[in-house]
């Protein structure tokens, strides 16, 4: 059977879609792009803000059509939101071309569910949290299957034990558990072996990878082992969690020639009454450590981070604590957000939710203030020269060509005179500095 995947939400959303593709090309099926050729559409949701569930609930009503149109067809929706509390029972009775409701724990028996609903027509809803399941990853006797040919993502630890107030991942991926070090190596050495030349290390917090295992894996020396693969040119991870961060991380990475300089470290907030408030478990105090350290082992590292603004009790002083503190640690870029209410999490709860208006004005004198730290920073980057990872032609110029520095930088130049390859790494100078990315040369 032709299926086709829309997926919402996150890098490790895109990756879970991946790897159903690659179970079910396995099973037999075929992948399509397009819709109308498919016979199952999988919709791969995604709940850690309202609009994202909202768009994918819109989206899924809009197969009703579609279904009918064919009652062969197949339906799946899966993913985050399914495992959200309530939100299988509305889809059990208000979306009833739906076949196959399955949550983040049963999406490794997609085929079998499959198989089962095409030969009975009999609804399939697993929505329950367990953890003697497998987890989706790639294994040998599956295809691999990637985001292109040079660029391939590898979960190594699932779910979340942090429980910060405002997020939703611990109740809908489950306690947080690590692969084997060993099947994290083959499956990189597989991808090494037909042409990817980067890896991305994935999970909810990659800083507390191993601690669930006997044999002492931490993080640090995962990076040390897959450091030494032949054929992976650069490794890069995310999402670090400033709480299980180390100088003894730092200083591994300053030692690995292949783990990119780009450390992305999110603050969530520059206020430490609203750092507790999210359960975060640290205080400023310990994440400028953490700068520091970086700082002090590589010079040249560029450091990224994720702001919350609006947080409920956030007040205007809590605020420009934040803003005085993002002034201080110059962060290269910085990823801001406004609070999003989402119902089954404690901030949902909290009295003084922030006036809508209040945080779009708070946002905006946030990016402000951002804004010329990042074009100051990139400033002083030209006329040095950079290695730069082609990643094809810009989106915005398709004359031009766009890669990503060893820091995660985007850079845009001209083509060089001779033929070239997304993956290939070129030397790139840079003659112009913009706020988000940056333009050169190649230097052939």
């Amino acid at each position: 059977m032709l299926f086709c995947i829309h997926t919402f939400g996150c890098q490790m959303n895109e990756n879970d879609s991946r790897l159903m593709a690659g179970l079910l090309i396995s099973a037999g099926h075929r992948q399509v792009d397009n819709l109308e050729e498919a016979d199952i559409a999988i919709i791969n949701t995604c709940c850690v803000r309202e609009s994202a569930e909202n768009r994918a609930l819109g989206y899924i009503g809009s197969l009703k059509k579609w279904k009918q149109e064919n009652p062969h067809r197949i339906v799946v929706v899966c993913g985050c939101m399914i495992q959200k509390d309530g939100n299988s029972e509305l889809l059990r009775k208000s979306y009833r071309h739906v076949g196959i409701i399955i949550g983040t724990f049963a999406a490794a028996l997609l085929p079998r569910y499959i198989e089962s609903y095409a030969a009975t027509g009999e609804r399939i809803i697993d929505v329950e949290e367990r953890y003697d399941l497998p987890e989706l990853c790639r294994g040998e006797e599956l295809p691999v299957t990637v985001e292109n040919g040079y660029r391939a993502q590898i979960n190594i630890n699932y779910g979340c034990n942090n429980f910060c107030t405002y997020c939703i991942v611990p109740y809908v991926r489950g306690r947080e558990r690590s692969r084997k070090p060993q099947e994290i190596l083959a499956e990189i050495e597989q991808l090494a072996a037909i042409g990817v030349k980067e890896i991305q290390l994935l999970g909810q917090n990659v800083n507390s990878y191993g601690k669930d295992l006997a044999d002492g894996s931490n993080f640090a020396s995962l990076l040390t082992s897959v450091n030494d693969i032949a054929g992976i040119a650069r490794i890069r991870y995310m999402t670090s969690h400033p709480r299980d961060f180390s100088r003894d991380l730092v200083e591994t990475i300053a030692g690995l020639d292949k783990v990119c300089h780009h450390f992305h470290l999110p603050l969530q907030s520059g206020c430490n009454r609203i750092l507790q408030q999210m359960n975060r478990a640290y205080r400023t105090e310990e994440y400028s450590e953490h700068l520091r350290n970086i700082r002090a082992f590589l010079p040249d590292a560029t450091i990224t981070t994720d702001i919350i603004v609006g947080f409920p009790g956030e007040t205007e002083q809590d605020f420009v604590e934040t803003l005085h503190y993002m002034q201080e640690a110059r962060f290269d870029a910085a990823y801001t957000f406004l609070y999003s209410r989402r119902s089954g999490t404690p901030a949902a709860q909290m009295a003084e939710q922030v006036d809508e208006s209040v945080k779009r004005q708070r946002l905006q004198r946030l990016m402000d203030v951002q804004n010329e730290i990042s074009r100051s920073i990139n400033e002083r980057l030209v006329g040095s020269c950079m290695p730069v990872m082609l990643d094809g032609a810009s989106k915005n110029n398709p004359h031009m060509l766009s890669g990503r520095t060893d820091g995660n930088k985007i850079v845009v130049f001209p083509a060089p005179t001779t033929a070239w390859q997304a993956g290939q790494i070129f030397p790139v100078q840079i003659t112009e500095a913009q706020t988000w990315n940056l333009k050169g040369k190649i230097l052939e």
